[in-house]
């Protein structure tokens, strides 16, 4: 059996402290043809970068202990090539806008599969097939997102943020603490 060479076949690095996760995507992604390789954290995710260079790479917003968004930057660094989309559980305007300020390519929420991550990766920006959203966004949602925007604003800074929304901190944790709501 003949190995193939890295022009052959794309390189994609998962960036994602979620196990379960990173594998299935893992999976799915060498089962398309691609050399894949997981990092859990700020380091491992540097150093494969640097040692890899890969064709691809899809980065948590959240990884324990740092940001998604403040790997970014060093990532194309690392591997000024590589074409980025974030990945998260915990969506809103503002870091999305942010994501794509730094560098990254696509921004998605998860669970996202194999082929959602793949097409996000190689939509060019501006492409006129890009739905339109059908549905205006619910008042949970727009609520979500004015929190994450403030949250932004204020630098993460939760007794900050409270201030500026006329809530109280404990309230704001709670609200914080929950999934995002879809549209």
């Amino acid at each position: 059996m003949q190995e193939l060479n890295h022009e052959e076949q794309p390189r994609i690095l998962i960036i994602d402290d979620d196990d379960i996760f990173a594998q299935v995507l893992e999976r799915a992604f060498q089962r398309r043809g691609y050399e894949t390789a997981r990092a859990s954290n700020e380091q491992q995710a540097l150093e494969l970068t640097q040692e890899l260079e890969p064709d691809y790479i899809t980065l948590d917003l959240k990884l324990e202990g740092s940001s998604g968004l403040t790997l970014l930057p060093q990532l194309l660094e690392a591997s000024s090539l590589s074409k980025i989309v974030v990945l998260t559980g915990y969506s809103s305007i503002a870091t999305a806008v942010e994501a794509i300020k730094l560098g990254a390519i696509n921004y998605l929420c998860k669970p996202a599969d194999a082929d959602e991550v793949l097409a996000a990766l190689n939509k060019q920006a501006g492409d006129p097939d890009t739905p339109l959203a059908e549905q205006p966004m619910s008042v949970n949602r727009l609520t979500w997102e004015h929190i994450q925007k403030v949250l932004h604003e204020h630098e993460g800074n939760i007794s900050a943020t409270a201030r500026a929304l006329g809530m109280h901190r404990r309230t704001l944790q709670r609200k914080l603490q929950k999934r995002p709501v879809r549209r």
